[in-house]
């Protein structure tokens, strides 16, 4: 099933690149970004090829009382092959989808996780000690790297910003998509892991491909000088830099040298039309 719900992490778990256990604990509905999000993850779970992965999946919607699944799945966002689904599979009753999200009482707040999952025993729908509020029991950055990778995974997503500011770098490549993908992600946030040289090549690429940052000229600039950009996005970025930018990205030696060459071409035509 092409679930039609896009942000960073839910085309991760599309392409496949997230391990079993991740994808278990996800279907179980301990990875709860989004309520949208995690509707689309577990419906997209439901098809897993692992049949305990997808049963799971199965289980925990069907333990999602049918009113909250059906305002969910009205929200303005929720693609319409998810509400196909649901209505195919009997999850959302017999109140179907007629009415509009804004008169449902149950659609309050998207940004919160689905509530009323009873998880498996042992697990827990709350944040770990880790991610509780009070500042004294938060790891200090250099601990998050020793976290087992569905704790870093839930603190990327609802935690701290200066936990995120460490975990964009994190090498398990699905550990950033979360933090692309938290609703606590500021614009500010963007622009820094825009410039930052240490994030993985994926992290920029799919902060260029969001339209609405790019509408932002620092995250652009971010992009089109930070050296780990891969050309082939950076390049597109360059004819959209005002002159200043230009010359200082055709003087730049940490970039490649196309992109100085392209620079310096536009910053001529540039001169040439001012005579």
């Amino acid at each position: 099933m092409d679930i039609g719900h896009r942000t960073p992490l839910v085309d991760a778990f599309r392409r496949g690149d997230v391990a079993r256990d991740v994808r278990l604990s996800a279907a179980r509905g301990a990875l709860a970004p989004r309520a949208s999000e995690q509707l689309a993850l577990l419906v997209l779970l439901c098809r897993d090829d692992d049949h305990e992965v997808a049963g799971a999946a199965r289980a925990t919607l069907g333990r999602i009382a049918p009113e909250r699944l059906r305002a969910t799945a009205q929200a303005p966002d929720t693609p319409s092959d998810i509400r196909e689904f649901l209505q195919a599979t009997g999850l959302l009753g017999s109140g179907g989808t007629g009415t509009s999200p804004d008169d449902h009482p149950l659609y309050e707040d998207e940004s919160e996780p689905l509530p009323d999952i009873a998880l498996d025993e042992g697990q827990s729908a709350e944040p770990p000690a880790h991610e509780d509020a009070t500042h004294a029991r938060r790891p200090r950055p250099v601990q998050l790297s020793t976290l087992p990778v569905i704790d870093r995974l839930r603190i990327a997503m609802r935690g701290t910003r200066e936990q995120r500011a460490v975990l964009i770098r994190d090498p398990n490549k699905l550990v950033a998509m979360a933090v692309l993908s938290s609703p606590r992600l500021s614009e500010n946030e963007v622009e820094g892991f825009a410039r930052m040289p240490v994030v993985a090549e994926d992290v920029l690429r799919v902060i260029a491909s969001n339209r609405a940052w790019m509408r932002n000229y620092t995250i652009l600039v971010g992009l089109a000088r930070n050296p780990k950009t891969p050309p082939a996005v950076a390049l597109p970025l360059v004819p959209r830099l005002n002159e200043r930018d230009l010359r200082a990205l055709s003087m730049d030696r940490n970039v490649p040298e196309g992109l100085r060459i392209t620079a310096r071409k536009l910053v001529v035509a540039a001169e040439s039309r001012r005579k």
